[in-house]
């Protein structure tokens, strides 16, 4: 398949395609007369970066992945430590977007039952000039 092919196929920008070969993600894409063709191996990378993009790896991490991927049984120890981290910053993540979540559900009922100003925009403001107070400490010590 030819780069646009690809792209479109695989819902993957021309450019991001040639940035992946630049980076290394991808070997070098064989050409024919100056057109970049790719295998069905390199088609099967792209979907491997993709799905591991999607489950929230760095492009640095998706490079240890494909490495790891040469020989899975040898890298299996590192693998499993890569994903362990990974699932812990997700759980992080999801605390912090369960937190955010409340926090708007609570903001919007009260926006809702307060006929005078905006909880929502108070809020905010709030929190505004609170991470400028901290900042302010910090460099104050």
């Amino acid at each position: 398949m030819q780069i646009g092919e690809v792209a479109t196929s695989l819902a993957i920008s021309a450019d991001t395609l040639r940035y992946y070969e630049k980076i290394k993600l991808l070997p070098k894409i064989q050409r024919q007369s100056g057109v970049r063709c790719y295998s069905n191996k390199d088609l099967s990378r792209l979907s491997f970066i993709k799905r591991a993009q999607k489950m929230g790896f760095s492009l640095k991490e998706i490079a240890a992945l494909l490495r790891f991927r040469e020989n899975p049984q040898k890298a299996k120890p590192k693998v499993r430590e890569l994903a362990h981290q990974k699932l812990v910053e997700i759980e992080l993540h999801l605390g912090e977007l369960t937190t955010l979540r409340d926090e708007l559900k609570l903001l919007t009922n009260l926006c809702g039952a307060n006929p005078e100003g905006c909880p929502i925009l108070e809020s905010i403001e709030q929190d505004k000039n609170s991470s400028v107070k901290v900042k302010k400490t910090k460099i104050l010590k």
